[in-house]
C-alpha cells in the first residue's frame, strides 16, 4: 500500500519508485528496439499479402503492396469461403496418387495433370510422389492442425473489429458421402482429427436430415466438421482494402514485377516496368506466380498452379445453410450472399485463360447425385469464375525468411487452403519480419526445404 501512494517512511521523496518507473520505461524501449520497425514491401495482393499487410500495420511497420492486377479478381474472391481446420491432411497422400492417375482419364474428373515436358511439372511430381506416403500425412497433421486454428481464431477476432463485417458463421461444414469405402475413409478421419482436439462427428442420413430439414438426401451419412467455418471472400477482401488504405498501407495495383536487384546477400530493390521501389524487408506472396517472381532472385519455389472454378446461383430458399462438400466428387457447396456458391476440381497446367467447360459440367451434374433438390444449371461462360491455387509438392504452404537472401520472407503455397490459412499466414509474416518468437512452430513450412 506504502507503494500505491508513492512513498514510505524508507522511501520518503518517491526516489524508489522514481528509480523504479525509469526501468520499466528502458526495458519497454529495450523491447521495442529488439522488435524492429521497418519499411516492407510485399509483392501480392491476395488475401495472404494483403493479411500480411494488415498485422505488420498494427505492429508499427510502414507497408507498401504491389499487386500485377487490379486485386478484385484472385484467388481469394472466387473460393469456397470455407474455414478449414478439418484438413489437416496434406494433398499429397497414399491414395492420392492412385486416384489421380483414375481421373486423369475422365475429363469431368475433380482431378486432372495435363501431361507435359514441363520441367517444373516434372520436379514437382517427383517431389509429390516422394511425399505421397503415410509418414509425412502423420508428420503434417500438427504443424497443419495448429495453423488452421490459429488462422480461424484471427478471423473470429478480426470479424469484432469495426468495418469487418464479413458474414462470418461457425456453423461447421458436412463432408457427405455416398459409398461405404468412403463412409469408412472419412470415420478415421474423423477419429484421427478428434485426437487431435477436432470436434468432428459421424451423423447418419437421419442426423443431417435434423440439421436441415428443406434439403432432400441421396447419401449415406455424412461427417459434421463443427471445427469448421465459413465467410464471404468477397466481403472480407473489400473490408481489408478498405481498412489497409485508410490507415495509410499503399496499395499500388497494376505493378507487375519485371526486375529484382540484390546486394550483400539481401534484396536491394524492386522495379516493376519503369517504377522503382527499396524496402528494409520484402514479401514474396503472390500465389501461383511466386516461381515466377522466385526466378528473378534466383530462387527455386517449387508449386505448380491448380485452377479451379466456381459459380453461384441465387438461392433464397434456406434450403441448405450449412456448406458441404462432396466426398466422392470433391465439390465444394457453400451459402454465401443469398444464394450458393459451387465450386471444385483441381487442373494442374500452366496459367492460362481457358475454360474447360466439361469440369464445370463435372460439378454441375455431380449436385444432384447428393441432393435430387438441387439442379444447378450449366452456367454461361461469362459467369464462371476460374482462379489458381498455388499447390506445394508436399501439401503444406512455404512461410519463413530465405537463406539466400537475409530480407526477404516467402509467404505462399497454400493450395486449396489459402483463404483459410490467409489471417495466421499474415500474422506469423508479421512476427518474422518484427523478429518476435512465431505463435506456432513453422519449421514444416520452410521455404527452402525440397
Amino acid at each position: 500500500m506504502a507503494y500505491a501512494s508513492g512513498s514510505s517512511a524508507r522511501d520518503p521523496d518517491g526516489t524508489f519508485k522514481k528509480e523504479l518507473l525509469t526501468s520499466f520505461r528502458l526495458s519497454a524501449l529495450s523491447f521495442q528496439l529488439k522488435i524492429k520497425m521497418a519499411k516492407v514491401l510485399i509483392i501480392g495482393g491476395g488475401i495472404v499479402g494483403l493479411s500480411s499487410a494488415y498485422y505488420l500495420q498494427k505492429a508499427g511497420h510502414e507497408v507498401t503492396v504491389l499487386d500485377k492486377g487490379d486485386m478484385t479478381d484472385s484467388c481469394s474472391y472466387g473460393n469456397a469461403g470455407m474455414i478449414v481446420p478439418s484438413h489437416f491432411i496434406p494433398l499429397a497422400t497414399p491414395g492420392m496418387v492412385s486416384q489421380g492417375i483414375k481421373w486423369m482419364f475422365n475429363s469431368k474428373s475433380p482431378f486432372y495433370v495435363k501431361p507435359s515436358l514441363n520441367p517444373e511439372l516434372i520436379s514437382w511430381g517427383l517431389k509429390f510422389l516422394k511425399k505421397a506416403n503415410a509418414a509425412h500425412v502423420e508428420k503434417s497433421a500438427v504443424p497443419l492442425t495448429e495453423l488452421s486454428l490459429l488462422s480461424k481464431k484471427l478471423y473470429e477476432d478480426l470479424s469484432k473489429e469495426p468495418g469487418f463485417d464479413f458474414d462470418l458463421v461457425e456453423k461447421g461444414i458436412l463432408m457427405f458421402y455416398k459409398t461405404e469405402k468412403a463412409g469408412e475413409e472419412e470415420a478415421h478421419m474423423a477419429e484421427k482429427g478428434r485426437e487431435l482436439g477436432l470436434d468432428m462427428a459421424v451423423l447418419s442420413v437421419n442426423d443431417c436430415k435434423r440439421l436441415q430439414p428443406k434439403l432432400e438426401l441421396d447419401v449415406l451419412g455424412a461427417v459434421h466438421y463443427r471445427c469448421d467455418a465459413h465467410l464471404s471472400p468477397n466481403k472480407l477482401m473489400a473490408a481489408l482494402i478498405r481498412h489497409l488504405k485508410a490507415v495509410g498501407v499503399k496499395l499500388l495495383t497494376n505493378k507487375e514485377v519485371t526486375k529484382i536487384e540484390t546486394k550483400g546477400g539481401k534484396v536491394s530493390r524492386v522495379l516493376a516496368g519503369h517504377e522503382e521501389f527499396t524496402a528494409d524487408e520484402y514479401i514474396i506472396a503472390g500465389g501461383s506466380w511466386s516461381p515466377a517472381i522466385g526466378r528473378l532472385l534466383g530462387l527455386k519455389i517449387l508449386l505448380m498452379p491448380g485452377k479451379g472454378y466456381s459459380f453461384n446461383v441465387k438461392d433464397d430458399s434456406d434450403t441448405m445453410h450449412i456448406p458441404a462438400l462432396l466426398a466422392e466428387a470433391r465439390v465444394a457447396i457453400t451459402p454465401m450472399n443469398g444464394g450458393l456458391r459451387y465450386g471444385g476440381t483441381m487442373e494442374l497446367d500452366k496459367i492460362n485463360d481457358r475454360i474447360n467447360m466439361n469440369r464445370v459440367k463435372g460439378i454441375v451434374e455431380s449436385v444432384p447425385k447428393y441432393f435430387p433438390g438441387l439442379k444447378p444449371a450449366v452456367p454461361e461462360q461469362k459467369d464462371i469464375w476460374f482462379g489458381f491455387r498455388p499447390s506445394s509438392a508436399d501439401g503444406l504452404p512455404y512461410i519463413g525468411k530465405s537463406k539466400q537472401y537475409g530480407n526477404l520472407t516467402v509467404a505462399t503455397g497454400h493450395g486449396m487452403m489459402g483463404l483459410s490459412l490467409g489471417a495466421a499466414t499474415g500474422l506469423l509474416a508479421s512476427e518474422i519480419i518484427s523478429g518476435k518468437p512465431t505463435s506456432i512452430d513453422i519449421k514444416e513450412f520452410a521455404p527452402e526445404r525440397f
